[in-house]
């Protein structure tokens, strides 16, 4: 997928955004920036794209998502009729000083910022401890914001129950002039998944031929259209079992 880069705001008065989300639409594209970004849905629930994974995700789901790593959260209608809460930091690696994280007593954070490039999802029973920490960022004012999110970031380091999302050796070459139309490929396919769509369908949806539509996505996506599809049908499938 060709993602949309997202300039996150801050203001004068913080260095770093901290935010709570209660509408699902709020940055539902296929998107990433530059910042590091630290994630809890206390409420709601959908399919989620880190990279190259597809899974789906739940109230309770804690994640770190390293720089630069393209991301999309997609509500589903349950989670919309039964709100949403996301508590959302996000927060460049060098914010609090280019040379800070090289202290030998921050190693830790430094090396899981480095992991965070493979999308880190908390799995262990410390999740309810983080999130409340990363709730306790969004609120907190003054120097306890910077503490509370360095206490979250520890208390991830020191989790044993994690797991990394995205393949190893995943990279994504941005190309600006390519988002609309790669998101609207992936739009089309998350909406219609549950029937069939022809190679003349998603062709069109895409405005390239059908001969060169399968190059075309597999070039951008590094996994063929059929496996994307099985993918967003496995995590819809796996989401049900869920419920």
């Amino acid at each position: 997928m060709k993602p949309q880069l997202l300039k996150v705001t801050t203001d004068l008065i913080h260095s770093f955004s901290a935010r709570k989300d209660t509408v699902a639409d709020t940055n539902s594209h296929w998107h990433y920036h530059p910042e590091i970004e630290l994630i809890y849905f206390a409420k709601g629930k959908g399919m989620q794209f880190i990279g190259d994974s597809i899974q789906p995700f739940s109230s309770g789901d804690v994640l770190l998502v390293g720089s630069n790593v393209p991301h999309y959260w997609r509500f589903d209608a349950t989670g919309e009729e039964n709100g949403v809460d996301v508590s959302v930091i996000h927060f460049n690696e060098d914010f609090w000083g280019s040379s800070f994280l090289d202290l030998p007593e921050l190693k830790d954070i430094k090396k899981l910022l480095q992991q965070a490039q493979l999308g880190i999802q908390v799995t262990g029973k410390e999740k309810k401890q983080i999130a409340s920490l990363i709730c306790q960022t969004v609120v907190a004012k003054g120097s306890r914001k910077v503490i509370s999110l360095m206490e979250a970031l520890l208390a991830i380091a020191d989790c044993k129950q994690i797991k990394t999302l995205v393949s190893v050796g995943f990279r994504y070459h941005f190309q600006e002039s390519e988002k609309d139309r790669m998101h609207a490929i992936y739009e089309y396919t998350i909406s219609n998944f549950k029937e069939r769509i022809s190679l003349e369908t998603i062709a069109g949806i895409a405005k390239i031929s059908p001969n060169s539509f399968c190059k075309y996505f597999k070039s951008r996506s590094k996994k063929p259209y059929s496996r994307f599809i099985n993918e967003i049908r496995v995590s819809h499938a796996l989401s049900l079992i869920h419920i």
